[in-house]
């Protein structure tokens, strides 16, 4: 099990225009991360859990601070890393709580024809169990998108680029690398995250400074349900 500190998060919509902008500044002063293909991209999808009120989704479009969400994710559509993770946001900062899961698990999830979930010995699957079990957590929504990092380990600062954002209940095929989905962004926008422990470095926080970025407090998660309730 992995549990984090709690981290500074922004997020911002912008252009494909302004990102290239920042790759051209960012590529000189971080490092892409060494899990990205030869373009500097890979895929994440992950799949996330509502109860039957959708609590996530409305205390996302509240504010409701402190709320957490949970969430399955792979990488570039394999299945042979598979994660749930538990995202807590409070005060304007982040933290994550993950363990991996099996193959078989994932499928019996998905399925939805398992009603009850036993707890074990890694706290972050109790919660979720837990969470499971009496608010009858189910799968609401696929979140697709590529990504782009940069990384630096002054202040374990990420820059992510987050390309063709995309929603899907096509739960069936959640681990193919082909689903039904469609894009929930205006063509040519996308979300650029910028996430730190502590500080942030000035070097780095110069090179962010582009005009008309927009700031945004809605997660990936509550831009595609708002699509996609059900």
């Amino acid at each position: 099990m992995t549990k984090r500190a709690f981290r500074h998060e922004f997020k911002y919509v912008c252009s494909e225009a302004q990102l290239a902008c920042l790759r051209g500044r960012l590529g000189g002063i971080m490092k892409v991360d060494k899990h990205a293909d030869a373009d500097g991209r890979y895929n994440i999808r992950s799949v996330y859990f509502d109860d039957y009120q959708n609590s996530g989704y409305y205390e996302n479009e509240n504010g409701t601070d402190p709320r957490e969400k949970f969430r399955i994710r792979i990488y570039n559509a394999s299945t042979e890393v598979i994660v749930l993770e538990c995202k807590r946001k409070a005060h304007g900062m982040t933290q994550k709580q993950s363990c991996k899961i099996s193959k078989k698990m994932l499928d019996d999830l998905l399925s939805g024809e398992i009603t009850t979930l036993e707890m074990n010995d890694i706290p972050v699957w109790n919660k979720f169990a837990a969470a499971y079990n009496t608010r009858q957590l189910r799968p609401k929504v696929i979140v697709d998108y590529e990504r782009t990092v940069y990384v630096c380990p002054i202040g374990n600062v990420r820059v992510t680029f987050d390309r063709n954002i995309s929603s899907s209940t096509d739960f069936k095929h959640f681990g193919e690398k082909n689903i039904a989905k469609r894009p929930i962004m205006p063509c040519g926008h996308h979300i650029l995250e910028v996430k730190y422990d502590e500080l942030l470095p000035d070097f780095i926080y110069k090179s962010l400074e582009i005009e008309a970025l927009q700031r945004t407090t809605f997660s990936k998660y509550y831009l595609c349900r708002k699509y996609n309730m059900k």
